[in-house]
């Protein structure tokens, strides 16, 4: 009986993963207001039905997405973290960006594109959400200046994401990929520019 139950839990969150991930993967690619949730469903492969038991509205769906959208940037920090010297592991940063520079041409950046959507809403609160995963790459950029010595290290990531959120704007609006590669190198090249302050 224990085995039964130890392997429906292992099932309902294998399920609630699927869905997860489907809804971090369609919305993307779809916007909040025109994926619906029999989307996520066919995405996830989960019987539409089944959806309800784990989320109870669209909005949740698109929260779990959020969620989503968060672990992959701390499973990205904690990798760029690794790398012994703070320089590095921005321009590590820049590099991941550029590689995702085909989904960016089609798709726009992740999270910008949901906040630029959910900014619009009045209700929910999921534009406050969206906020906290953008504030998560800030602060890691941040601690990576501040590593490094430099005057001002917030106003510095406020930049780094900044170009990296108008980069993906401009080559998802153009539909060219190249705008990432060729915006990644004048970011690398900037980090380079940057002096070293630390004793």
């Amino acid at each position: 009986m224990a085995d039964s139950k130890g392997s429906r839990a292992t099932t309902a969150t294998a399920k609630r993963q699927r869905l997860t991930a489907a809804a971090a993967r369609v919305v993307h690619q779809q916007g909040v207001e025109r994926t619906t949730i029999a989307d996520i469903a066919r995405a996830a492969d989960v019987p539409v039905g089944n959806v309800y038991y784990y989320f109870k509205t669209k909005d949740d769906l698109v929260a779990a997405a959020l969620t989503e959208h968060a672990h992959a940037l701390r499973t990205l920090t904690t990798r760029l973290d690794r790398i012994p010297d703070p320089r590095q592991r921005l321009k590590g940063l820049v590099e991941a960006w550029v590689g995702e520079r085909e989904l960016a041409a089609r798709y726009g950046c992740p999270t910008g594109t949901l906040a630029a959507e959910l900014g619009k809403r009045e209700e929910g609160g999921l534009h406050e959400e969206t906020g906290k995963v953008i504030r998560l790459l800030l602060d890691w950029a941040g601690r990576q200046f501040r590593q490094l010595a430099l005057p001002d290290p917030d106003g510095l990531a406020l930049t780094l994401v900044s170009a990296y959120q108008g980069m993906s704007l401009l080559a998802n609006a153009l539909r060219e990929p190249g705008v990432m590669t060729r915006e990644g190198r004048r970011l690398t090249d900037w980090l380079d520019s940057l002096p070293d302050l630390r004793d």
